[in-house]
């Protein structure tokens, strides 16, 4: 019985010493370790797969040592490593990109998906091309490849207008493991640029005009008690109210060229949006033959958010009175989306009208654009830069089945660093 019990004691010990064995033996990275109290040195050199065993003298009771030399881009897999990177680089605010050999996308960043209006996970694996929907020859990445020269502050003109950045990673045979290509967009910086030149217009505007409109407003109240009946309703139907409208004309430029007083409060988002957006536009919304549906994510029901309900009431007002003015000889349906997506709470306002055309879609943001006679290209403006100074980014989609406008705010919404 004993003999056995040795014999399938020995079984085990030699089963589990070939078991270390084979694992020191895939270890893909060169290391020393050194057992004192054993005297015994284990050392395993890059490259091979034996590792070489010695003895030295005992040393009772030393710590162990344990020396190790990791390269990440030989010893790693490099697909671990980019899945490593991934959450990284999702914080940077540019577009990072790395394609292998063939073009094809094996990394993309959060922003780089954003912009290109793409599913992050469902472009990897795909070409470059899909992603930028542009031709080969127009893509500074593939030209980098071709070329198999890195390209430094390479400028691109395109639809992308910014600064591309490519860098190459090989593999010990000399072929392309990696393209990294960075792309810095000066789009923000453009859009900075006409903010600071609208500010000084604005400034100019409201000096200059503002208050002569108050005094002609002034004389034309007092006058229009002592003009006849005609005049006076003239006076007080027409130019009156012409002289407020262009006053607050005046007044939402303002409100885009400067940052706004943000109120701060916590509110319960999916009671603001069903309470105060739902009533705010549901009596509009019978006026103007529109269904209004809301689309709540039940993950969000109890989520609370900082903010300031008036301005974000503005936004949402704002894209409704958008949507009835496209709004063609049928009945609108207009859907109020939440979602709760990584790191993100995302709203979005979908109607079902004619859609935005391809043409005017890139500036629709822009102070003073409308495709409308009686607009004054605020609306849009004004809504995106109550978004920002919450924190958050608003994005449009759109296509003839119907226009999208996307927001998305912090997950844990703070308040913005100037409020008081």
């Amino acid at each position: 019985m004993n003999d056995q019990w040795a014999s399938q004691r020995i079984n085990e010990l030699e089963r589990k010493l070939r078991a270390y064995e084979r694992l020191i033996e895939q270890l893909p990275f060169p290391f020393t370790f050194v057992d004192y109290e054993n005297g015994v040195t284990i050392e395993k050199k890059r490259g091979a797969v034996q590792p070489h065993l010695a003895f030295i003298p005992p040393i009772p009771q030393k710590e162990v040592e344990w020396r190790w030399d990791i390269d990440l881009y030989r010893d790693v897999p490099f697909e671990k490593l980019e899945a490593f990177l991934t959450p990284l680089l999702d914080l940077v605010p540019h577009h990072i990109v790395f394609v292998d050999e063939r073009g094809i996308i094996t990394l993309c960043n959060l922003q780089a998906a954003a912009d290109t209006g793409v599913d992050r996970d469902a472009i990897i694996g795909k070409h470059i091309r899909e992603l930028l929907k542009l031709p080969d020859e127009l893509i500074a990445t593939i030209h980098s490849l071709e070329k198999r020269e890195p390209l430094y502050n390479y400028e691109v003109l395109d639809r992308f207008y910014g600064i591309v950045n490519t860098r190459f990673i090989y593999n010990d045979d000399g072929s392309i493991k990696r393209v990294i290509s960075v792309f810095q967009s000066l789009n923000m910086m453009k859009e900075t640029e006409k903010l600071a030149v609208a500010g000084r217009i604005a400034a100019g505007i409201a000096h200059e005009i503002r208050n002569p409109l108050t005094t002609v407003r002034g004389y034309l109240q007092l006058l229009k008690h002592d003009l006849p009946d005609r005049m006076a309703s003239l006076v007080e139907r027409l130019l009156i109210p012409e002289l407020d409208r262009a006053n607050g004309i005046i007044t939402d430029f303002l409100n885009i060229a400067k940052p706004a007083d943000v109120k701060m409060e916590t509110f319960h988002l999916h009671r603001f949006l069903r309470e105060d957006v739902g009533i705010l536009l549901q009596s509009e919304a019978l006026l103007h033959h529109v269904n209004v549906h809301f689309d709540l994510d039940g993950q969000l029901d109890d989520y609370e958010m900082n903010g300031d309900r008036r301005q974000l009431l503005q936004v949402f007002l704002n894209l409704f009175h958008n949507a009835i003015e496209a709004k063609v000889n049928k009945t609108m349906n207009v859907t109020i989306r939440s979602r709760k997506r990584p790191h993100l709470v995302q709203l979005s306002f979908c109607d079902d009208g004619p859609g935005i055309p391809p043409s005017v879609i890139g500036h629709i943001f822009d102070p003073f654009f409308s495709t409308k006679e009686t607009g004054t290209g605020l609306g849009l403006s004004l809504s995106k830069k109550i978004v920002e100074l919450h924190r958050g980014t608003m994005k449009v989609q759109s296509s003839p089945a119907g226009t999208c406008f996307m927001i998305e705010f912090p997950l844990h919404n703070r308040p913005p660093f100037f409020s008081p």
